[in-house]
């Protein structure tokens, strides 16, 4: 995953940056596409005056970094993006802070230049003098207010800066050269990835007062899941299937009126539901196992068992699984399960 962030001074080429990296299938995103769909809602229309100032507006009232929090909410793992626009520092600290694989890309090409490159747009409301240019970047670069656009600021943080002076060909090269020698790529170990998934399965639990789950694989396969709730063709437990659970019983009380079926039970008898063999297996659940729940582990013949977090009745059970031979280790997540 790369996430590249894109800041430079008016007609560096960002532009042309921008369309480099998208046909290389980094997905674009904008901080002034946020500015744009206020102004949307607003009715107003878009001019680069209105633009810095909402922008600026926007930052004030939900701090220098507003802007890029909201972008920030749109990146998923998989994929690479190159985001537009960052005009503050505090914009580049929500990014980092979003991904360790941020990147900031600066462009910036002498005056003249540039102001020719935008006299050749022609946009509406672009410069069209030197004094223009400069009396626009004025508010740019560096802001009276701490809000407002920081651009001499953001360029101090660039990890990459590119001196578009050249034509295309040298600026793609440019581009090119940072994509090689910065690539970042990282996987999750097999204890994340099958942890990660048995949280998600653990969002199927229809139990009212803890979601967990349990996988179990096999030569690093998943071959059977199970979450806990109610039993089959019983009321879930969210739909007052289990008495004990809907009054919310204190821990560790009334355990022989609950009627859920623990994730770590479920998945065992799924498996042999549908003739799935779990012997030699290892299970990964979110909580370590009840004792009942152990002593069916045992007998189906898992040898390991990974959990998350300590279930609060487990200690008993912990010793017994070591007692009868079974590996037990605990992997933590960055939080607890829900």
């Amino acid at each position: 995953m790369m996430i590249l962030g894109l800041s430079g001074t008016n007609g560096s080429g960002k532009g042309e940056v921008l369309r480099y990296l998208e046909a290389r299938s980094f997905y674009p995103l904008s901080l002034s596409d946020v500015i744009r769909e206020e102004l949307r809602e607003q009715g107003l229309e878009e001019t680069r005056e209105r633009m810095i100032e909402t922008g600026n507006a926007i930052r004030a009232a939900h701090g220098a970094g507003g802007l890029a929090l909201r972008v920030a909410e749109r990146i998923s793992s998989d994929r690479n993006y190159v985001i537009d626009s960052i005009r503050h520092p505090e914009e580049v600290a929500a990014l980092g802070a979003r991904s360790s694989h941020f990147r900031l890309l600066w462009v910036d090409a002498p005056e003249a230049l540039r102001l020719s490159r935008i006299q050749a747009r022609a946009r509406v409301g672009d410069p069209e003098t030197l004094e223009e240019l400069q009396r626009l970047e004025g508010r740019e670069l560096a802001g009276p207010e701490a809000h407002a656009q920081q651009l001499l600021a953001v360029r101090e943080l660039a990890d990459f800066r590119i001196d578009n002076a050249s034509g295309l060909e040298e600026l793609h090269a440019s581009v090119q050269a940072i994509l090689e020698r910065s690539y970042f790529f990282e996987r999750p170990g097999w204890d994340e990835y099958f942890m990660s998934i048995a949280r998600v399965v653990a969002s199927r639990s229809n139990c009212v007062k803890r979601k967990v789950a349990a996988i179990i694989t096999r030569d690093r396969r998943v071959i059977s899941t199970g979450y806990n709730g109610t039993p089959r063709g019983v009321p879930n437990c969210n739909e007052g299937g289990c008495p004990r659970c809907n009054s919310f019983a204190a821990g560790g009380t009334r355990l022989d009126e609950c009627l859920c079926c623990h994730g770590e039970e479920n998945a065992i008898t799924q498996s042999a539901y549908h003739g799935v063999n779990v012997r030699g297996g290892t299970m990964y659940t979110t909580f370590s196992p009840c004792l009942t729940c152990t002593k069916l582990i045992i007998n189906a013949g898992l040898v390991e068992v990974v959990y998350n977090v300590d279930y609060p009745l487990g200690g008993v059970a912990l010793d017994l699984l070591g007692e009868a031979g079974v590996k037990v280790r605990q992997h933590n997540m960055v939080s607890e399960p829900q």
